[in-house]
């Protein structure tokens, strides 16, 4: 059985031991240790990452007793030096701590029991027992929650028997009946739990409430703690400054600002779209008085139209004339095949027909057909196939 080091301390980075044995598998070899500071993924807690003897550890996973840490080759020698990746380590207690505070916060607040825990490489996310949570109570939530990181409460673990816990106050009975580890954060709760934690909570740092959203029927709150919440203020901090200076304007006035842009944003957009609604009602004429009287098709090729441009003229043409119309945009390589609806014949049907020998991808309905293809040339292909085919 691997001697478990995280359990006795979550601050240990190095120490000296020996490989007592290699095991090989499919996906890699893995080692095991006689002791072991590298916490195995559980709980919702991802597992730690480090060196054994210079080698990255890629993986630590629990099997029964014994801690198999993932390495892309076996050290030399039985004794080897490991080191926890500090950094990943310090950031998930933190998460970790931070979690069993706020889940505290919400049962004392809302009477709302933690049903999950999940800590991402980004962000950390618990499930309560919820079925409504107003952005008002997340606010009370996390200012209370970050008071009680304040008060510096100690955090402590223990291993207790089945029948020393059945006098302490957890919130949830565990699914072990020996070996059971407690954290408690003392004057807050006990709660059952194998994870890696901060000595107090002043050491979680601040507790930041993202977002909660429904989730299953329950709430969904994600947070960051500590390190990630100050990574989540500078960079907010950066977008607002960067807003500011866009906009000329302090930060209080961003939103009024965003207000003014937006509407003026939709006064453009309609002038824009009544200009080329004009536009193209002068186009279609031009095109319609251009063509020869023998012309079995009102055709014509652009150069740097959209595909919804050429769908808007295509109706304008249809609209006064009988004729069908093929237009082709080179800025997009596609087509637009459209009909008054007078031919015997179908614009979709055409298309499904003939458009896989050009490798063009696309479809519709009798009245208008449009299609895109991989480069000009099967698309110029296709435009000047249609035309000749047209009777």
């Amino acid at each position: 059985m691997t001697k478990k080091l995280y359990y006795e301390s979550a601050y240990l980075k190095e120490w000296q031991t020996s490989i007592s044995k290699v095991v090989e598998r499919e996906d890699g070899q893995y080692l095991i240790l006689e002791e072991t500071a590298f916490y195995p993924h559980g709980g919702g807690q991802p597992c730690d990452t480090g060196t054994i003897g210079g080698i990255p550890v890629l993986d630590v996973i629990l099997e029964e007793d014994e801690v198999l840490h993932k390495v892309d080759r076996v050290p030399e020698g039985s004794q080897v030096s490991c080191q926890i990746d500090w950094n990943r380590r310090f950031d998930h207690m933190q998460q970790h701590s931070g979690q069993h505070l706020l889940s505290a916060v919400f049962l004392e607040l809302f009477e709302a029991n933690t049903l999950s825990f999940h800590l991402g490489n980004d962000y950390a996310t618990i499930d309560i027992e919820l079925q409504e949570l107003t952005a008002d109570q997340l606010a009370t939530a996390e200012q209370e929650v970050n008071r009680q990181v304040v008060l510096d409460h100690r955090i402590v673990s223990y291993f207790v028997t089945a029948e020393e816990m059945a006098n302490l106050p957890l919130v949830k009975l565990p699914k072990v009946t020996e070996n059971i580890r407690i954290v408690e954060i003392e004057g807050v709760e006990h709660n059952a739990c194998g994870g890696t934690h901060v000595s107090a909570t002043g050491s979680i740092g601040m507790i930041k409430l993202l977002r909660a959203e429904k989730q299953k029927g329950n709430i969904r709150v994600t947070f960051k703690c500590g390190g990630r919440a100050l990574d989540e203020a500078n960079e907010n901090q950066r977008i607002l400054g960067a807003l500011s200076a866009k906009f000329n304007t302090g930060k209080d006035e961003i939103l009024d600002r965003i207000g003014k842009w937006e509407a003026e944003q939709k006064q453009l957009q309609a002038e824009l779209g009544a200009l080329k609604e004009q536009n193209d009602h002068y186009l279609a004429q031009e095109l319609l008085s251009g063509l020869e009287s023998e012309a079995r098709v009102a055709a014509h090729i652009f150069e740097d139209k959209t595909l919804k441009d050429l769908q808007s003229l295509a109706m304008k043409l249809t609209a006064n004339t009988r004729l069908p119309v093929l237009l082709l945009t080179a800025a997009e390589n596609k087509v637009v095949l459209a009909s008054s609806g007078s031919a015997e014949w179908s614009c979709g049907t055409f298309f499904k027909a003939n458009l896989g020998e050009f490798q063009g991808k696309g479809g519709g309905s009798d009245k208008m057909a449009q299609a895109g293809f991989p480069d000009w040339a099967h698309a110029l292909g296709f435009y000047e196939f249609t035309k000749g085919s047209i009777r």
